[in-house]
């Protein structure tokens, strides 16, 4: 029997020697290099911080103690570690364990999490808690270096800092290495000033010269300048010190036994904010993810041997179209420029990169930023496009209404991922950028059919639209991937896809597919459905839509988003306004006031009722 089918909890590994740590350390990057590479998920990252979870769950005593992931794409150890091995190969699978935490699968994950920079927040808030109710746990936040460039960290941060708590803050940082000289000298450093004797000396001198009264203050001010001027020449951590943090690193994030002994020594006598530096290697362990840690960052199911992913090759993905565009278009406009928030594979923008890398800006994990930033560069006079995931673009809502919409700023934002993401559940749906941006004053919304519309749009919001311009498209392959060059001005009215009678289906981007099959289904029940695929969302086109609306009796709209707020609320708005029949009715297909989990698209789909025979049979009760 391995190691690892032994352990159900971190109590079971805690008395466990060096040598059985590493054996445990390498079982548990098996695991999750075995089961992903049939399921697919977030390998690289995971891979990474093996052995820094096992060093964790070995020194603090977790659960009482905290750990809070911040993003928890790197939590599959974690996952594996705290009893959930058995059902570890259920990874992001429909009914099965989430891809994050979830406090609802596991006492071990503290902190429901999917979004970048909440770790240090929800830390302080446990350690701020603990003091008012009388605890003693402690609380570990883990952020990557990549979170680190978002606001919210920063905020954390700075509070962490001034509170003078017991917090500890692990910087995973998987992009450095340790340079052979400052890591050395680095390493021997922090294994100084976080020895106890260390602490100790430097306590009692601290108290000994307190008691002096007139050289005593002059020793303390030199002591602390020739500490300060140590660390500050030789530790990469100065920024993290001036915010109130006792720098510790950078260390070797696959040494177990290196960070065991620093935690223990951390825990036992260092007070106060602590900012702990580990290096690991994104992918380690795993020769192919090492090399291309962005292809195996999330990566679908892949031939372990070989790392030969066995996604379709002659598909086109609504990302691709976009960023394809972009480029087409930049070709011919030298003011153009792209901007991403550290994702430029999975916007389609690496494109754009590789031939304009002077007019392309990656701004890392910061989605506000990137908003302000794109606004400033429009104010100059470029032309930006702005590509950012849904889920993401909620973090940016003040950004887009003060700094854009307010001045009515031309940026094109394509939003990615609108709809169902649907291995990563409900941190990563896009289901509420219909409802939040059509309230804004000047944006126009659109969204298209499929990858012909969608070059098209990208063209005319850069030709014929003024202000701001959000055009939303989905996760997946467009219907029909062919490229093209020769973009034409896309008439922002409704397009009638299917002539029928009586009955109206209003469906908006990727849903105008689904409203034509539903309507296909119900052709053999004598029921002909008109389909309109309309384009834009804001602002409706109501000198179009309100005769259509008057000449069919039951309305249907057909969105992948809330129906709070979204298409439907906009259309029965619309009927309100212009006083169409209230007798008429609107039934809205799309998602209900809850969150959606996570699983593959098809189940998730006809959980919420939204494949076309559900709908069709919807359609027959109503009439």
């Amino acid at each position: 029997m391995s190691l690892l089918e032994k352990i159900n909890s971190p109590k079971d590994f805690r008395s466990f020697n060096n040598v059985e740590l590493r054996t445990l350390a390498e079982e548990v990057r098996e695991r999750i290099l075995s089961v992903v590479s049939e399921t697919g998920g977030h390998l690289a990252s995971s891979l990474g911080t093996v052995e820094l979870t096992l060093a964790l769950h070995y020194a603090y005593n977790t659960p009482s103690d905290k750990i809070v992931w911040d993003v928890g794409h790197q939590c599959y150890a974690h996952k594996i570690l705290t009893g959930r091995n058995g059902e570890f190969p259920t990874i992001r699978q429909y009914g099965g364990l989430s891809g994050f935490p979830r406090t609802s699968e596991s006492e071990y994950d503290v902190f429901d999490v999917g979004h970048a920079s909440t770790s240090i927040s929800v830390a302080l808030g446990f350690v701020e808690a603990n003091a008012i109710l009388g605890k003693g746990d402690r609380v570990v936040a883990v952020i990557g270096d990549g979170s680190m460039t978002g606001g919210l960290a920063f905020e954390g941060l700075n509070n962490a800092g001034a509170s003078h708590k017991d917090i500890t803050v692990i910087l995973n940082d998987n992009k450095m290495s340790i340079s052979p000289n400052v890591g050395a000298m680095s390493s021997y450093l922090t294994k100084v000033i976080s020895d106890p004797r260390y602490n100790k000396l430097k306590n009692d001198i601290w108290e000994f010269t307190g008691k002096m009264k007139n050289l005593g203050q002059s020793i303390r001010t030199v002591a602390a300048r020739l500490e300060e001027g140590i660390k500050g020449a030789l530790l990469p951590g100065r920024v993290f010190e001036d915010l109130g943090f006792r720098y510790f690193g950078p260390i070797d994030g696959h040494n177990l036994e290196e960070m065991i002994t620093l935690f223990n020594n951390i825990q036992k006598n260092v007070k106060g904010p602590v900012l702990i530096h580990v290096v690991t290697k994104k992918g380690k362990g795993y020769t192919h993810a090492e090399e291309n840690a962005p292809k195996f960052h999330g990566v679908g199911v892949f031939e372990k041997e070989t790392g030969q992913c066995f996604a379709k090759t002659d598909a086109v993905s609504w990302s691709a179209v976009f960023g394809q565009t972009v480029t087409n278009l930049a070709a011919k406009d030298d003011k153009i420029v792209a901007i991403t928030a550290a994702m430029p594979t999975g916007t389609g923008l690496d494109q754009f990169a590789a031939k304009y890398p002077t007019r392309y800006f990656d701004v890392g994990i910061a989605e506000g930023h990137a908003v302000t930033f794109s606004a400033g560069l429009a104010k100059a006079g470029l032309k930006p496009v702005l590509a950012l995931y849904s889920t993401f673009l909620q973090r940016a809502y003040d950004n887009v209404i003060h700094d854009l919409a307010l001045q009515n700023i031309k940026v094109i934002i394509g939003i990615d991922r609108g709809g169902l993401t649907p291995d990563d559940g409900p941190t990563h749906h896009g289901l509420f950028d219909m409802a939040f941006l059509r309230c804004v004053p000047n944006l126009t919304l659109l969204s298209p059919k499929d990858g012909d519309e969608l070059q098209d749009m990208v063209y005319t919001a850069m030709n014929f639209i003024d202000g701001p311009v959000c055009i939303r498209y989905p996760r997946g392959n467009v219907p029909c991937g062919v490229q093209k060059n020769d973009y034409k001005k896309l008439p922002l009215v409704p397009e009638t896809v299917l002539e029928g009678s009586r009955v109206l289906f209003i469906a908006y981007g990727e849903m105008v597919n689904s409203a034509v099959e539903t309507a296909k289904i119900l052709k053999d029940s004598g029921i002909n459905p008109t389909v309109l695929n309309l384009r834009v969302l804001k602002p409706l086109n109501t000198s179009a839509l309100l005769p259509i609306l008057k000449a069919h009796s039951s309305v249907y709209t057909f969105e992948t988003g809330a129906v709070t707020g979204g298409l439907s609320s906009s259309i029965m708005e619309l009927m309100r306004d212009n006083s169409v029949s209230e007798t008429k009715m609107v039934h809205a297909f799309g998602f209900s006031d809850s969150f959606v989990p996570h699983g593959d698209k098809e189940s998730l789909l006809k959980e919420c009722g939204l494949i076309p025979e559900k709908i069709a049979e919807k359609v027959k009760l109503t009439l």
